[in-house]
């Protein structure tokens, strides 16, 4: 897919993942970046460093679980910097935790972030898209998607549904010539990794390898980009030694019981 000259909405933008692609759509040539958070200031610090590369960056302060302003906040930027050639659903939260020890309150907040708030601008922009039969859906999943980690079961829950809603959204919008992408970073190198408690021997990915290879894999057409060495190895694990893997997670898997931990998204 060839950024130049495109507009680009990216929710998430304010942090991690999120605003390393911002920019690295900005390096790309991309005109426009319409940055979606809670945050406003940070929103606007990220818009700063992007207009530093000639696109145009418009911060959107907005929180995805209220989808009444969500609906808003999209349908006047569609209207003041429209129609929009790239979607990606990069918000999220995530709570580490021993399962038995959950915060419901909490395991509620990851679900309507990282889940029906992805549902809600997907809903919102993919409508719009396929109306032209033109446009881009990136949905920003996780290894955590496809292999699940102990002290993460609502994460990966709502990584596991992203990848499923993705595959589905996939053939749907196919017949209106709307491309539908999962993208399945490993561990990243955000300030949520900074305070969890990892795992043995996985080495996070900077933010820039994610961005970077999620350009690197829009210029294919293969449906889902894996990004990192280790997301391929697991991911091979997975599938043709599952209990071998299953064996590796547990010798993996943080030796101290975890307390909770409120981060931003950066898996």
């Amino acid at each position: 897919m060839d950024m130049q000259g495109k507009t680009a909405l990216v929710t998430g933008a304010s942090r991690g993942i999120g605003r390393a692609i911002a920019i690295e759509l900005a390096k790309q040539g991309a005109s426009h970046i319409l940055l979606i958070a809670r945050n406003l200031q940070k929103l606007k610090e990220v818009a700063t460093e992007i207009r530093q590369y000639g696109a145009q960056a418009i911060p959107l302060s907005v929180d995805l679980t209220e989808p009444t302003s969500v609906n808003i906040v999209v349908a006047q930027a569609w209207k003041d910097y429209g129609p929009f050639d790239l979607l990606v659903n990069c918000a999220g939260i995530a709570y580490q935790s021993n399962f038995l020890k959950t915060n419901l309150g909490q395991a509620h907040a990851e679900l309507s972030t990282n889940l029906m708030g992805l549902y809600t601008v997907t809903w919102l922009v993919g409508r719009r898209m396929a109306s032209r039969r033109r446009g881009t859906i990136v949905n920003v999943s996780s290894l955590m998607g496809k292999v699940a980690a102990p002290t993460m079961a609502t994460y990966s829950a709502t990584k596991f549904a992203i990848v499923g809603f993705t595959q589905a959204l996939r053939h749907e919008l196919a017949p209106h010539d709307v491309r539908v992408v999962t993208l399945l970073p490993s561990l990243t190198d955000t300030d949520m990794v900074q305070e969890f408690n990892l795992f043995r021997w996985v080495l996070p990915l900077s933010t820039e390898q994610v961005a970077q290879g999620l350009i690197t894999g829009l210029k294919s057409r293969h449906p889902e980009i894996t990004i990192g060495w280790q997301s391929h190895m697991a991911l091979w694990f997975h599938r043709f030694l599952p209990q071998a893997m299953d064996a590796l997670i547990r010798l993996a898997s943080p030796s101290q019981p975890t307390s909770t931990y409120p981060r931003a998204k950066g898996i």
